[in-house]
């Protein structure tokens, strides 16, 4: 499906009552994981037996995930459930109809944006597994690694920058709805702290 290798393929569907029996979900959890998974199966895997990369300090091997959604604004947390279960670096193609966006955790859950599925694509770049792992969160989470900064800081700190730039819009608005002057003085000071801040 990405282009990989041939003989990084695997066909292992993983069952949902595998996933259920293992965390001892309640029947609400059961039915909210069920709304969003259709079918999930393991495509891939990407370690130095299948392929001519070797392993890294960190990582040795990582699994490609295929997940069938039944509707298009999951739960980012039913995925993140099962990275608990497996317990191993992956990347997920979460497909809906004929659109597929990929994504893989660090610190969050990154994704990238929805696209059809027969063009979605990520490269194996680097010369042992750690790299090839750096470089396809690069892809997904399409972030810019400032000098001086690991990706990991780099993540954090474009989060940061998110949620401040929510923080100005939402005051932003209060701003423009506010009557009071000396209130409306005090959301422009903080807007502008905020500013600053970004």
């Amino acid at each position: 499906m990405l282009g990989f290798p041939k003989s990084t393929e695997l066909k292992r569907q993983l069952y949902k009552n595998a996933i259920y029996s293992q965390f001892n979900m309640d029947t609400a959890a059961k039915e909210r994981f069920d709304n969003d998974i259709k079918k999930i199966t393991i495509v891939n895997e990407i370690s130095p037996k299948t392929t001519l990369i070797s392993k890294g300090e960190k990582v040795d091997s990582f699994f490609v995930l295929h997940i069938l959604l039944k509707k298009v604004d999951f739960d980012e947390k039913n995925i993140i459930l099962i990275l608990k279960l497996i317990k191993q670096n992956m990347l997920f193609i979460l497909e809906y109809e004929n659109k597929a966006k990929l994504a893989v955790y660090n610190i969050r859950l990154l994704q990238t944006d929805w696209e059809k599925t027969k063009d979605i694509s990520v490269q194996l770049k680097g010369l042992n597994l750690d790299q090839v792992w750096e470089n396809i969160i690069i892809q997904v989470s399409d972030v810019v690694i400032e000098q001086g900064k690991t990706l990991e800081e780099q993540i954090e700190l474009d989060e940061k920058r998110k949620k401040i730039q929510k923080q100005i819009l939402t005051l932003e608005k209060l701003a423009r709805t506010e009557k009071q002057p000396k209130k409306k003085f005090e959301i422009v000071e903080e807007i502008r702290k905020l500013k600053i801040k970004l």
